[in-house]
């Protein structure tokens, strides 16, 4: 079955020159029966030539160029076009600074062959780790997961993780035009737009470490855009009763 499906890794890049070769190359190997695409908003370091000049001798890997830093929703959402454009079966989004470990990509694309809608790369679920970060980041990064969970009703525990895996017939039904996060809160905006659309979400264990290459992207006003978007959602589906009817549909019909 998994041979069968065509799948595309989406790689969103901004100066990630210092460690892009050997991403592409991880990922090849983890996952060979897959394509790469490569986003890159101009980066001023090079990382665009670099991921050029592999694609010259590797047929699987592409290069998306973009004229400027628009953000990384923008860039996972110019990588879903694509990739829904070329008709693949499975999208699957990933960071380039090696915190995310191609070696768990095998057991994302497998959850969605075999029903999953979204697979997620959880960093809070039984077999998950989160080696050497920071008390302050593990707060952040708890709370924020779980004040997304209970804002908007989603019974999912890592909804801001950026490493997952989209079946293209879901991602068809979530209204990608209109999605409006461009920074982290991207990833709980998809979540929350897939679920509201009847969507699965599984998640699957993953050893998700610092950036081993490159800068952070991460600021305040990216955290901000995030709590401020969720909020909004939230109280919108308190008032419109949205999040009531959504757990009635995850709860199917009561026996008579």
């Amino acid at each position: 079955m998994l041979a069968l499906m065509r799948i595309l890794v989406v790689v969103p890049t901004y100066n990630e020159a210092t460690g892009i070769e050997t991403v592409l190359r991880r990922i090849r190997e983890e996952l060979p029966e897959g394509e790469i695409l490569v986003v890159d908003d101009s980066s001023p370091d090079g990382t665009a030539a670099l991921v050029a000049a592999v694609a010259a001798d590797d047929p699987h890997v592409s290069l998306l160029r973009r004229p400027a830093k628009a953000g990384l929703g923008s860039a996972y959402l110019a990588g879903f076009w694509e990739g829904l454009g070329r008709g693949f079966d499975i999208l699957v989004e990933m960071d380039a600074d090696l915190s995310h470990d191609p070696v768990a990509l095998p057991a994302l694309v497998s959850a969605t062959v075999h029903g999953a809608d979204l697979a997620i790369g959880s960093r809070y679920v039984a077999g998950s780790s989160i080696p050497d970060w920071t008390r302050r980041r593990a707060f952040l990064s708890r709370w924020g997961n779980r004040y997304a969970a209970l804002a908007l009703g989603l019974a999912v525990n890592d909804s801001t993780s950026g490493y997952r895996a989209y079946r293209a017939e879901a991602l068809g039904r979530v209204d990608l035009g209109h999605v409006r996060a461009y920074g982290y809160g991207f990833q709980v905006e998809m979540t929350y737009r897939l679920i509201h659309e009847g969507g699965k979400v599984v998640e699957i264990p993953v050893a998700f470490v610092d950036r081993q290459a490159g800068e952070s992207k991460m600021s305040l006003p990216i955290v901000m855009e995030a709590f401020a978007l969720v909020t909004g959602w939230g109280v919108r589906d308190l008032l419109t009763g949205a999040r009531g009817r959504r757990a009635s549909r995850s709860r199917g019909p009561r026996p008579g």
